[in-house]
């Protein structure tokens, strides 16, 4: 669907209603947050209901939200619990032993959000490591640890994140989420593809690929399609100790990209030419069963098919971090092959207006060292191959919507240039390159392309097609078909990114290695790679 056509659904949702699509909360949100009849306010569990661990999410200087989601047996009907509500006790200290409770309060478990506890903690000191846990009935959660940002005015010396997604639970083992639960982080950032819809294949997701392609772990039934559905989903990704290791370990920061919908969705539009209303009643769905798995404040609430993702975080005076949507804005995209003249259209988008207008706004004001632009799938622009001797592109990433790339870097190069850093993933390889417009030859920003976490299975360090990415495009310093994350450092003066891999994804504890470091000098373009 392109843009315009979508500000014409929304003005007409808004005026056959006459609700405001931006501040009106709906009756689950007040179910879930406000006092009702008929809560349990001392349940009793057969089995411990914090099956899927907890995790914290989007800090900011006196805060963070902590989440957690009920669910003795995760995969069975409603997760094993009474449709109910329940209530849930938590603790916020500022020592893993909690002998120093900072804040401590209750939330209500409400059946309408899949017994989910979003609660979003203030009154916090500014850039502390805090621990926290729940508690329902006489039954305790794990603890995990929390961190609230540095003032916007502080002088901050050093960041340290990592970028990581497309975690396909058959494709292989969470042996990198292990891993970057063991990183002493400041943040995650999770590009998307949490889940995969696929339905169980049987024999793997690549049945033809040999017996080293068995799948790892097996999902339930069917493609997904339903609230159920998507929550069950969620539940058997989120049983892996792995994962929650990782979510426990740090605050995160997320985005979707299709798959926690449906491959190669845009805007309200499917690749399978279902009629939009219906595609909309599957993504409504699935968007309220995102939320009510992920680490979210309020403010992202999915409301009328919509879920408001993009925004911001400060680091001080030393980064600030754009998280963006690529997804429920963009224009559908085109087939992949040539270039056709539709890329350079201004009427596709990839943010939609108002999504580029706040974030133009937001990098004219930056006087931040660094600028970072969390998002979905590949910023830089690279011939993937040739093909009867002409150039051939992904139209999945921004390649597909040329017109929005160049008002962006053309924002970046007037305000950022060289202190912008684009954070990506979905590709399933890592990408460190150079950022330049289509049309010029001018380094801009860089970007770096996490590879996913198991999605595609073991991999290489070089296929056919790296080989000739490289060769095709001297703006890409390094690609490697392993899995694995980027591990960023950033300092006032560097920004260095260290591509980590891990060689085996089918086989249990498998080591991590680092396959190449970059870095950058601030205000200086160009990525270099670090020797030794």
């Amino acid at each position: 669907m392109k843009g315009t056509d979508r500000r014409t659904f929304i003005k007409g949702a808004m005026s056959l209603g006459g609700i405001s699509l931006l501040s009106c909360l709906s009756s689950q949100v007040l179910a879930a947050r406000q006092e009702r009849k008929g809560i349990y306010e001392y349940p009793s569990f057969r089995i411990n209901p914090f099956q899927l661990g907890v995790a914290s999410g989007d800090p900011d200087s006196d805060g963070f939200v902590i989440w957690t989601r009920l669910a003795p047996e995760p995969v069975a009907e409603h997760g094993g619990m009474h449709m109910v509500p329940m209530r849930v006790h938590w603790e916020v200290a500022e020592d893993p032993a909690f002998k120093r409770i900072a804040q401590k309060g209750t939330a209500v478990a409400a059946p309408e959000l899949g017994h989910a506890v979003h609660a979003e903690i203030t009154g916090l000191k500014a850039d502390t490591l805090y621990w926290y846990r729940f508690k329902c009935g006489s039954e305790r959660s794990v603890h995990g640890r929390s961190k609230t940002l540095p003032l916007p005015d502080a002088d901050v010396s050093q960041v340290k994140f990592v970028i990581a997604g497309c975690q396909s639970i058959e494709h292989g083992l969470y042996t990198a989420w292990d891993h970057i639960a063991n990183e002493d982080l400041d943040f995650i950032f999770h590009y998307g593809d949490y889940i995969y819809e696929y339905k169980d294949k049987g024999t793997g997701p690549f049945p033809n690929r040999g017996e080293h392609w068995a799948a790892a772990r097996r999902v339930v039934g069917q493609e997904i399609y339903s609230i159920e559905d998507y929550r069950r989903r969620y539940a058997l990704y989120k049983l892996d100790i792995h994962l929650q290791r990782a979510h426990a370990s740090a605050p995160w920061f997320v985005s979707f990209d299709d798959h926690e919908i449906d491959n190669n969705w845009a805007g309200n539009i499917d690749q399978d030419g279902t009629p939009p209303l219906l595609f909309q009643t599957r993504k409504a769905m699935a968007l309220q069963a995102y939320y009510e798995n992920m680490p979210l404040r309020l403010r992202s609430f999915p409301q009328n098919g919509d879920m408001r993702m993009y925004r911001s975080a400060q680091y001080g005076k030393l980064l600030n971090a754009y998280i963006l949507d690529t997804r429920q804005y963009r224009s559908d995209q085109l087939a992949d092959g040539v270039k056709s003249p539709e890329v350079y259209s201004d009427k596709r988008t990839m943010l939609g207006d108002a999504q580029e207008a706040w974030l133009f706004e937001q990098l004219a004001n930056s006087r931040s060292h660094w600028n970072l632009l969390a998002q979905q799938v590949h910023f830089g622009h690279l011939i993937h191959r040739q093909k009867d001797g002409e150039d051939m592109y992904p139209m999945d990433t921004w390649s597909g919507y040329l017109h929005s790339r160049r008002r962006l870097l053309s924002q970046i190069e007037r305000y950022a240039k060289g202190k912008t850093v684009v954070a990506s993933g979905d590709s399933h390889r890592h990408y460190a390159c150079d950022v330049m417009q289509d049309n010029g030859k001018d380094i801009i920003c860089a970007e770096f392309l996490a590879t996913s976490i198991t999605s595609n299975g073991d991999g290489v360090y070089q296929d056919e097609l790296a080989k000739s990415m490289l060769a095709l495009n001297p703006h890409l310093k390094a690609t490697a078909v392993k899995r694995g994350y980027t591990r960023c450092t950033v300092t006032p003066e560097k920004w260095q990114a260290d591509l980590m891999v891990v060689d085996r994804v089918f086989t249990p504890g498998a080591p991590l290695e680092l396959f190449k470091r970059f870095y950058l000098e601030n205000g200086k373009p160009g990525l270099k790679e670090h020797q030794g």
